[in-house]
């Protein structure tokens, strides 16, 4: 007679026991939060003091997914929220109300055909592939504009894409081009900055303003001290770059290395970016 097989574990899982205890006898003690199982407890886990592990939850869980996913090599958009796509414009124009409104506008919509940069140049990223596999996942902040162009130029090549949505005050839902189960949302944007990051291979910046600025010194930051290697990273938008950011007086006045400004390249196009990124990678 053969013996019984060794069974895989002895103890119920978590699942398990959290199906049993959603359950309990009815009584004072058992009606009292205290008896809540740890993991299933909001109030306890959102106490002050439970910060750290909400961080590592955080991590664990896009960490996990896109593990599972295959995913192990993406290329990061950065940029504005606020840029239209170009069938949109007309409607940011007819919103404006003041001189000053309408200028504002009329910038906005200048820049309109970055949504279509983009979205081509995640459509080329998306379709590159070596020796049968997807050398590269589109990433973005998973909301609209040129997050949405990104998302949806992986869509146009059917290929998936990672979104990375941030709560904020006001509503922000992932755009319809997110991967379904790679959408992904947090509460602390330094999380949220490590995974931009910690899969990236190579990053597009387009115009944008205090998170785009926030992600791009931070990446610059991190290469100029070695605590990420050298990766193409791209500025979409020569005049908008070289107005609102003098890199070469940071250099002039010393606060940079005159090689500090080898870190990024000033692009216009999906070709001229893709083709930077092939050559840095020898493709």
């Amino acid at each position: 007679m053969n013996p019984p097989p060794i069974p895989a574990r002895i103890f119920p899982t978590a699942r398990e026991e959290a199906r049993t205890a959603s359950t309990p006898t009815s009584a004072p003690q058992t009606e009292h939060p205290a008896y809540a199982l740890a993991f299933q407890d909001n109030d306890f886990l959102l106490r002050e003091d439970l910060r750290p592990v909400r961080f590592q939850l955080e991590l664990l869980k896009a960490e996990l997914a896109l593990g599972e996913a295959g995913i192990d090599s993406t290329f990061v958009f950065y940029g504005s929220a606020r840029i239209p796509a170009p069938e949109e414009a007309q409607g940011v124009l007819d919103k404006a109300k003041t001189p000053e409104e309408t200028a504002i506008a009329e910038r906005l919509v200048a820049k309109a055909h970055y949504y279509n940069v983009a979205r081509e140049l995640a459509r080329l990223v998306s379709l590159h592939e070596q020796d049968g596999k997807r050398c590269f996942t589109v990433c973005s902040g998973g909301g609209p504009s040129i997050m949405e162009a990104a998302n949806r130029g992986a869509f146009d090549a059917e290929a998936p894409s990672v979104g990375l949505n941030i709560v904020l005050p006001f509503e922000q839902v992932p755009n319809p081009y997110v991967t379904p189960g790679l959408s992904f949302q947090f509460h602390y944007f330094a999380l949220r900055k490590m995974h931009f990051l910690m899969r990236a291979k190579a990053v597009a910046v387009f115009p944008g303003g205090f998170g785009t600025f926030d992600e791009l010194f931070e990446l610059l930051t991190l290469v100029q001290t070695g605590k990420v290697a050298p990766l193409p990273i791209l500025l979409y938008g020569r005049e908008f770059w070289s107005r609102v950011v003098d890199f070469d007086a940071l250099a002039d006045e010393g606060v940079i290395a005159r090689s500090d400004l080898e870190l990024f390249h000033i692009v216009e196009t999906a070709e001229e970016g893709w083709a930077i990124v092939k050559a840095h990678f020898g493709m």
